[in-house]
């Protein structure tokens, strides 16, 4: 990894929805907000071909993905879980295999379990990992600064969704520019 990582094109970059579920998300510090950006960046990677993955944290007791994310990821493989680190789920495993990213981008709950283990998952598979800091979040706002700062001791990069966005934009003159500009205004 580069001292300062960027972010991969979209054919090398793959986005990562962690957790974000009904039952989970009314005890979430700023939930709004993580689903606000979570939508804005699941839609520029739709705009722009980035594959996306989904995860839902034991769903049968903690309900599915909440909506809008939920109609948003509609035809995404999004897998029931048990492992607390996304990457640490076999089938998840293979599917970011699949896909084959160098650059593992970052949204969900909670910071400092799930996002923390599936970014040290990720990092320990040579991938890039980026966090979408204003697109995760915990239950407390101590463990997600925790969170946070351990993963990017631990060599992740924290952006936010606007950054993300521009960064695989790359142009203002790329087709997409206008369709992007839409979601951060």
């Amino acid at each position: 990894m580069n001292a300062v990582s960027r972010l991969s094109d979209a054919s090398t970059s793959l986005l990562l929805v962690i957790d974000l579920q009904e039952r989970l998300l009314p005890r979430i510090h700023e939930s709004e907000r993580v689903v606000a950006r979570s939508v804005r960046l699941i839609e520029g990677a739709r705009l722009l071909g980035i594959p996306i993955l989904a995860t839902e944290q034991y769903p049968k007791g903690i309900g599915p993905t909440v909506e809008p994310v939920r109609s948003l990821l509609e035809g995404v493989p999004t897998f029931a879980k048990t492992s607390f680190g996304a990457l640490g789920d076999a089938a998840v495993a293979q599917a970011v295999e699949g896909i084959g990213p160098r650059t593992l981008v970052l949204v969900g709950i909670e910071a400092h379990v799930c996002i923390t283990q599936t970014a040290l998952q990720g990092l320990d598979g040579g991938m890039d990992v980026h966090v979408v800091t204003d697109a995760v979040s915990s239950r407390s706002p101590s463990d997600l600064a925790v969170g946070l700062q351990r993963m990017a001791a631990a060599g992740a990069t924290p952006v936010t969704s606007e950054m993300a966005l521009y960064e695989w934009l790359r142009d203002a003159a790329s087709p997409c520019f206008k369709d992007v500009l839409k979601l951060v205004k």
